[in-house]
């Protein structure tokens, strides 16, 4: 009996996190399973435009840090 494969097994074997056994049944279990293929294009897509995601802190938040490292800055000038 073949091992259904997960789609953690799929994020693995796209990390290159798979023994060599375990790829090559990956790699046949893609090659017969339309589904399975399927789901593994879409993770591809799915990872692709996860990386291409540009992620910034807001206006809000980054006020925010700088307000706090000044008033941390005070309090450490203070204690000497």
């Amino acid at each position: 009996m073949t091992k259904p494969f997960t789609p953690n097994d799929l994020i693995r074997y796209i990390y290159q996190e798979m023994s060599e056994n375990e790829n090559e049944r990956l790699v046949q279990a893609l090659r017969e399973d339309g589904t399975l293929m399927q789901e593994y294009l879409e993770l591809l897509s799915t990872i692709d435009q996860l990386d291409q995601l540009i992620l910034e802190p807001s206006e809000k938040i980054e006020k925010g840090i700088l307000r706090k490292a000044r008033s941390i800055e005070r309090e450490k000038i203070k204690s000497f």
